[in-house]
């Protein structure tokens, strides 16, 4: 695996030119425009468009038509795998290092975008309506990159990127709530899996289900799954695990004469201050209080 430090180098290796700023690159994908096999990591962000020649793309395990193109956020020291992908005509690559956002609030701005830690395999598909607004960005940044750069060229730029990554924040809610199937479907089988966890006594041994662990039986990232989850069900990933938690604590502490102690190590808690905190952060009473409220 290949990591490039300078932008430089990543570019050489691709066939483009060299850079027009050491800080920045822009480049157009034309002509046969294949990517074949890589991977490497680099130090900075890429906002990649790409148009699969084959009209789909593997999104986990299932495949959905995809004849517009596709954005890929990927943040710096991100692995970028690309195996035997063949595109049609057109595309761009959009390089940044995070020295190029020093002193501008989108270098705070673009951490709070979630989608730069989705896998490659959950790109943002955009229809032609949205795929004409991201181009027209990528136009006017590209315009701005060719020309004589003077003092006004970075704050240009950074702002028609500000709004590129403001389009797409609002492209991926569309894209979770017009595939509901998709994401109720998540919801189901991230439900089965807890329940699952829970009946095979694994909870008490390994302790409570992390959202990776989750994400991974799900055969997508940890952010990926969150932010889908907050949209079908307006709570992450980790919020609807200690959901499942203290729902089966209530339960336990209704139906049994189980300690406190005895159901926070049954469902994985360690830390009993901290189950008991958790329980009354969603109960508003401790696991005391509520069982002798049921009294």
């Amino acid at each position: 695996m290949e990591h490039y430090e300078q932008l430089d180098h990543l570019l050489r290796n691709q066939g483009y030119p060299p850079p027009e700023n050491p800080m920045l690159g822009v480049v157009r994908c034309n002509g046969s425009c294949g990517t074949g096999t890589r991977v490497f990591t680099g130090d900075f962000y890429i906002i990649s468009m790409k148009k699969m020649k084959s009209g789909s793309i593997t999104y986990g395990r299932t495949r959905y038509d995809n004849n517009g193109g596709s954005l890929y956020f990927v943040k710096p020291q991100q692995q970028v795998i690309m195996k035997d992908v063949e595109l049609e005509e057109g595309g761009f690559s959009i390089y940044i290092r995070e020295d190029y956002l020093f002193g501008h609030p989108l270098h705070s701005e673009i951490k709070k975008y979630h989608y730069f830690e989705y896998e490659i395999n959950e790109a943002l598909h955009l229809s032609p309506s949205e795929e004409k607004a991201i181009w027209d960005l990528f136009e006017k940044i590209e315009t701005e990159y060719h020309n004589n750069q003077d003092e006004y060229t970075r704050q240009i730029i950074l702002t028609h990127l500000d709004a590129i990554l403001k389009y797409s924040q609002r492209y991926y809610k569309r894209q979770f709530l017009n595939r509901a199937e998709l994401s109720g479907h998540t919801v189901t089988r991230f439900n089965r899996l807890l329940n699952e966890y829970m009946e095979s006594g694994e909870m008490e041994k390994q302790g409570t289900p992390s959202v990776k662990c989750m994400a991974d039986h799900l055969h997508v990232s940890p952010r990926y799954l969150s932010d889908l989850l907050k949209t079908e069900t307006g709570k992450t990933a980790q919020e609807l695990i200690h959901l499942f938690l203290i729902n089966e604590a209530k339960n336990v502490l209704a139906g049994t004469g189980k300690t406190v102690s005895e159901i926070a190590y049954s469902l994985g808690f360690e830390n009993l201050p901290y189950f008991s905190r958790l329980f009354k952060k969603q109960v508003g009473k401790t696991p005391v209080e509520y069982r002798n409220s049921l009294n």
